[in-house]
């Protein structure tokens, strides 16, 4: 089954760190770019970052200097390492194609809580 799973999430206070990770199952994944998106409470899902086939990336202006998007295209990962958290940031977090025409069905997923 072709799918993104998201791992990596938690609650750390403002000014911390997180390092999510996306696992693909199936092939295809270097092909394609990989974007970042996020759910905050009652708001829909957003786009967050991505990065292309050739590792160009482009963020969302507010999280752009704090966030860093990668993929190891050999092992069929992607990460979104998060830096300087703030409580707005505060969302589900998602991956998936960085192409909205490409979009496989969501993954489930990991909470991100920022909070003192």
């Amino acid at each position: 089954q072709v799918q993104f799973v998201e791992s990596g999430g938690g609650l750390v206070q403002p000014g911390g760190s997180l390092r999510l990770s996306c696992t693909f199952s199936g092939s295809g994944f270097s092909v394609y770019p990989l974007g970042w998106y996020r759910q905050a409470p009652g708001k829909e899902r957003e786009f967050v970052a991505s990065i292309s086939s050739t590792g160009v990336t482009n963020y969302k202006p507010s999280v752009r200097n704090r966030f860093s998007v990668s993929r190891d295209n050999a092992k069929n990962m992607g990460y979104l390492q998060m830096n300087n958290l703030k409580p707005e940031d505060t969302a589900v977090y998602y991956c998936n194609r960085g192409n909205r025409n490409l979009w496989l069905p969501w993954g489930q997923g990991t909470q991100g809580t920022i909070s003192s």
